[in-house]
């Protein structure tokens, strides 16, 4: 898996979320994970979560970390596990940069002080490939839940991009450890 971060402030609106757009803008083919900063808002056009839909939800922060992964040849329900690893990925990273935080995860979604929520994740399928989005708020000005943020609660504003690209390689070096144990294993039966 490769992974980048993007050094420009790159707003995020859910059209993103769509297969070979990493490779399209950023000439990375493959199993790929991307990080950029910049304000989130994705309204009910581009919302993939269908409960959100249906509940008439939206998403924005003001300022959001969002990473965008990529992986080929799985299915959805892996799609989903790679998601929740990833969730617990990012909740470690910050955990040991700020062991007073006790963030906790809740499925797919990380909270400060149990109530607070610090990110939004979504896994589907395209026509090729899985997609996930992962946005950990920054500054979660003007969200419409109780939110919080790695900039404003967490005092990590100056350590954004190299906590995203921690993250990224931490999930980069899970993904080939897994890769790499479905290969070394003889079969039974």
């Amino acid at each position: 898996m490769k992974y980048h971060f993007i050094p420009d402030e790159t707003p995020y609106t859910g059209k993103e979320l769509k297969n070979h757009w990493i490779y399209r803008n950023f000439g990375i083919l493959g199993d790929s994970v991307v990080a950029f900063i910049g304000p989130c808002e994705v309204n009910q056009e581009n919302m993939v979560d269908l409960e959100d839909v249906l509940n008439d939800d939206y998403i924005y922060s003001k300022k959001m970390l969002n990473f965008i992964v990529e992986i080929f040849g799985i299915s959805l329900q892996e799609g989903v596990l790679l998601q929740r690893l990833f969730t617990s990925i990012v909740q470690d990273r910050i955990n040991m940069l700020n062991p007073e935080a006790h963030i906790r995860r809740r499925g797919d979604d990380l909270f400060f002080d149990d109530t607070a929520k610090l990110s939004v994740s979504i896994c589907t399928v395209s026509p090729t490939s899985i997609l996930i989005h992962t946005g950990i708020n920054v500054d979660p000005q003007g969200a419409p839940v109780e939110a919080s943020g790695l900039a404003t609660e967490l005092g990590m504003g100056d350590q954004v991009e190299p906590f995203a690209m921690a993250c990224m390689r931490t999930l980069a070096e899970e993904w080939a450890d897994i890769r790499l144990s479905c290969c070394k294993v003889r079969a039974v039966g």
